[in-house]
This record gives C-alpha cells, sequence and structure tokens, in this order.
C-alpha cells in the first residue's frame, strides 16, 4: 500500500488553473473538450508514476511543468488555435505570460 496520497488531484487542480491563466492571458477560449481530455491525461499519467516519481512531482516545480507539457502536447492542445498561438508566441515579448509558460507556449513555434 501506498504511504503517499494520491497526488493526481492536487496537480490536476494545478494543471488547470495554469491552463486558465494561459487561454486567458493570450484572450483566446479555451477549447473546454481538449481541456477536460489533457487533465484526463495528466491524471493517468501521475497515477502510474512509482511513489518516488510522485514524491519528486510534488517537490519539483521544474517536474511539474514537465508533466503538464506532455499533458498539454498528448491531449492535442497544441493542435487547438494553433495558427492564433504560434503567431502570438513568435512575439514573445508581447505575450502577458510568466516564463513557465514557455513550456506551453514552445510546443506552437
Amino acid at each position: 500500500m501506498s504511504s503517499l496520497p494520491d497526488p493526481s488531484q492536487p496537480l490536476a487542480e494545478e494543471f488547470r488553473r495554469h491552463l486558465d491563466v494561459f487561454y486567458a492571458r493570450l484572450k483566446l477560449a479555451p477549447p473546454y473538450d481538449s481541456v477536460e481530455k489533457a487533465v484526463r491525461v495528466l491524471i493517468a499519467a501521475v497515477r502510474v508514476l512509482p511513489e518516488e516519481e510522485r514524491r519528486r512531482l510534488l517537490a519539483d516545480p521544474v517536474a511539474r511543468w514537465e508533466l503538464f507539457r506532455q499533458a498539454f502536447e498528448r491531449s492535442g492542445l497544441a493542435k487547438k488555435h494553433r495558427g492564433i498561438i504560434a503567431g502570438l508566441a513568435r512575439n514573445r515579448a508581447a505575450v502577458d505570460l510568466p516564463a513557465d509558460y514557455d513550456h506551453f507556449l514552445n510546443l506552437f513555434v
């Protein structure tokens, strides 16, 4: 039996908040079905990880952003609004997003 509580829900909530910020700052309506799919992809990925890796995710923001990027890409979110976001990503200085969001933006360039 695992001694670590299931971290998939808090990670899913954090991921969803980042997606909300991402689309709001880009002034785009989030593709809701794809956002829900991305959250499901993330939860599934976390649940199959060994306990040591789940523990690391909770403590390491860099590892969490990598997981978020993978879920973003695998769910197909990187294909939605592709032309619009690619154009915005090319002018990174004009995008009102913290640098961590480059994990998502870089999938469009």
